[in-house]
């Protein structure tokens, strides 16, 4: 990748507050050339792009990105997000609510492997 753009260097920033530096980090030292554009663009247009928007709360898009995840199945995206909760000032009792509304919009199914997922990471730091 050539010079960090602007819009890169926010993304990384928000990235890093919501994740965690371990967890980028990790991402960043296990990305090859296969997938360096990839990663670049997810860091540019998820998190530089729309995480990093003034409109909405970090709670607020944790919230949202929790519910979407669950309700599409995508269980690891689901946990990593779990986990950010607490950069994101998402507490327990608002992810509930959240999955609450995946079981009613997106099917119970859905919620239900979320809640699983939810409390397996949320037990892990003791929330």
């Amino acid at each position: 990748m050539s010079e960090p753009t602007d819009l890169f260097q926010r993304g990384m920033a928000t990235r890093r507050a919501v994740l965690g530096d371990s967890h980028v980090n990790g991402a960043e030292t296990a990305k090859t050339d296969f997938d360096t554009d990839f990663q670049a663009f997810i860091t540019e247009g998820a998190w530089g792009s729309v995480w990093s928007r003034p409109g909405l709360s970090r709670r607020e898009r944790s919230l949202i990105t929790i519910a979407l995840l669950a309700a599409a199945g995508h269980d690891e995206e689901v946990a990593m997000h779990i986990k950010a909760t607490s950069n994101t000032g998402a507490s327990a009792e608002d992810v509930k609510e959240a999955l609450l509304h995946v079981a009613v919009y997106a099917g119970v199914p859905a919620a239900n492997r979320a809640f699983k997922i939810a409390k397996r990471e949320l037990q892990k730091r003791g929330a």
